[in-house]
């Protein structure tokens, strides 16, 4: 009995540009120019709190009156850790890191705000975790500071 034949791999019957595979040498600018405008929003969002102590005070005093338990202490943490996060993101050191750190922090504002606001108000905090989750699973790409200081 003679062996069956391989069957002819299959075509799809539209031109192959439809697929946009093309399109894959973009993604490392893709990837940087993420990395780039999340970073600068995470340390535009957050620069008047830490550099400003009446800014600082107003937003401690709005989270208290929300409820969140020690809201001194978690704002202040907040806010720092969001500069971290956004300088990292920006150079490209330790983006992994400074994913999961953003996951977590923006997954707990979200929980929190999302008790008292609805989902519409936790969008941003939701899609911010899944940045930092896109950023922990997929790192900073090969345009980083760490690829011109160590050479990987």
């Amino acid at each position: 009995m003679p062996e069956p034949k391989e069957p002819a791999p299959w075509t799809p019957p539209w031109p192959s540009w439809l697929n946009l595979s093309w399109l894959s040498g973009i993604a490392p600018w893709v990837r940087l120019l993420t990395r780039l405008v999340v970073g600068a929003f995470l340390l535009a969002s957050v620069w008047g709190a830490a550099t400003t102590p009446s800014v600082m005070a107003a937003l401690i005093e709005k989270v208290a009156l929300q409820g969140a338990p020690a809201a001194g202490f978690a704002v202040r943490i907040a806010v720092y850790v969001q500069i971290a996060c956004g300088l990292a993101f920006i150079t490209g050191l330790l983006t992994r890191w400074a994913g999961l750190v953003c996951a977590i922090l923006f997954t707990v504002t979200a929980a929190f705000v999302y008790r008292s606001g609805g989902l519409t108000a936790a969008m941003p905090a939701v899609l911010l975790a899944l940045i930092g989750l896109d950023m922990l699973a997929r790192g900073p790409g090969p345009f980083n500071l760490r690829a011109l200081l160590v050479g990987r």
